[in-house]
Formats: C-alpha cells, structure tokens, sequence
C-alpha cells in the first residue's frame, strides 16, 4: 500500500490548515484511517479515528472541537481541517490505515494501523 499525506505547511496561531492523504494498493473502505502527529522528543500520539464509512469519528481531547477528519470513499482520501490551531500543534502529521471493522478502543495505539505516509510537517507560530 501506498499512503501520501500533503497540505501542511507553517500557519498563524489561530489559523487553519486541511490535510489530505491519498491512499493506492489496498482497498480503501475495508479500513479505518488514522491521523497521528509526533512533535520532536514526544511520542507519536493519536489524533483521529474515522470508520470504514465515515459515519463515526474519533478524536483526541487536545484537538476536538478544533479538528475535523473526514473522507471520500470514492477518491481514497483522507482529510484533516484543522482550525484554530495553537503552537502545541506543531508537528508532523501522519496519516494511516487499518484493516479493521471498527476503530478500536486502542485507536490512539500506533501498533493499531499497519499501514503509514511518510508524514506532513505543521508548524504553528505565534
């Protein structure tokens, strides 16, 4: 499989940003997607879940309400809106796959998805 994220970039503290992520070589609606980020020194932590259909999304209490991750089954892509984004949100974005039926309660695991990009860098100033 093949996962690509793009869209990132450096941004305003309280501006916004969408991520995408394209994904080719696997069946894209027989997996959740995750977003991850990983700012340097930290561990890479959970952002968001989205089901197979997209109807049910997890996320992590330090971006929801800010974040939203949907995505298009028809195109085998991923999205990120990110608004109102703080300095503490700066780090590369991962996005990842897992052949899965549900998002597990250990969604936020790394070890969860089996398939990732190469990352997309966002930087937040103040």
């Amino acid at each position: 499989a093949q996962v690509v994220e793009s869209g990132g970039g450096s941004v305003q503290v309280g501006g916004s940003l969408r991520l995408s992520c394209t994904v080719s070589g696997l069946t894209f609606d027989d997996y959740v997607m995750g977003w991850f980020r990983q700012a340097p020194g930290k561990e890479r932590e959970g952002v968001s879940c989205i089901s197979r259909s997209g109807a049910t999304i997890y996320y992590a209490n330090s971006v929801n309400g800010r974040f939203t991750a949907s995505r298009d089954n028809t195109k085998n892509t991923l999205y990120l809106q990110m608004n109102s984004l703080k300095p503490e949100d700066t780090a590369m974005y991962y996005c990842a796959a897992g052949l899965r039926s549900v998002c597990p309660d250990s969604w936020s695991a790394p070890g969860t998805f089996g398939s990732w990009g190469q990352g997309t860098q966002v930087t937040v100033s103040s």
